[in-house]
């Protein structure tokens, strides 16, 4: 287990996030679940939008996004307060049954922690929470799959089947946009000037270097 905790350590920031970017299929944030309606709202989960969620739940999907994007060379996920962002997101932008898809996630993930591991997500370690969210991520992949196919081989719009997301997906898709939008995101994980110069399409570019964030 001690082998397993170390492996784990050493994923850096930017293996996290070509892991999770991959598993997307290379584009980080897609419109389906409503993603960029409210990116202006302000961050704090006592809004009472975000009241649907307890404190409990935060810290929950605190846990869940930093097993995701954890703390390496740069602060992770959880210091960048993602569960609150989550809260907010899903309370305030996700249509009722979408909403209820997520909530009914955050406990299936707990009860496969259970039956995988014999403890909860919270009481459980880097690498046991690591591995069942590798698992859980195959399973969002197959269903995503099947319902991109289904949603393709449709003739029209309108027979088109109304399957929601997977609940995972709406994670991973909460938790890259929430850490990439928070400033960490923007000053630790990647490099930003506040006031830039003058705009160069082909600046040089040396492996390993931290990408540009956009300019808020």
């Amino acid at each position: 287990m001690a082998t397993e905790s170390r492996q784990v350590s050493l994923i850096d920031r930017r293996e996290a996030i070509r892991r999770v970017s991959a598993l997307l299929g290379g584009i980080a944030l897609v419109s389906e679940t409503a993603l960029l309606e409210a990116c202006g709202g302000e961050r704090n989960a006592t809004r009472a939008g975000a009241a649907a969620f307890s404190t409990n739940d935060v810290a929950f999907m605190d846990e869940v996004a930093d097993t995701i994007l954890p703390e390496t060379s740069t602060p992770g996920a959880k210091a960048a307060q993602v569960g609150a962002f989550m809260a907010l997101m899903v309370a305030d932008t996700y249509n009722d049954r979408d909403q209820q898809v997520f909530k009914n996630g955050l406990q299936q993930i707990d009860t496969a922690c259970q039956q995988m591991h014999k403890t909860g997500f919270m009481a459980a370690t880097p690498a046991q929470r690591l591995a069942l969210l590798d698992q859980i991520d195959k399973e969002q992949k197959k269903y995503t799959d099947d319902r991109d196919a289904k949603q393709a081989a449709a003739t029209d719009a309108a027979s088109a089947p109304d399957t929601p997301p997977h609940y995972f997906r709406m994670i991973k898709e909460l938790t890259l946009l929430g850490y990439f939008t928070s400033e960490i995101g923007y000053t630790k994980a990647m490099r930003y000037l506040e006031a830039p110069g003058r705009f160069d399409p082909c600046a040089p570019y040396k492996p390993g270097e931290t990408s540009w964030a956009q300019h808020a």
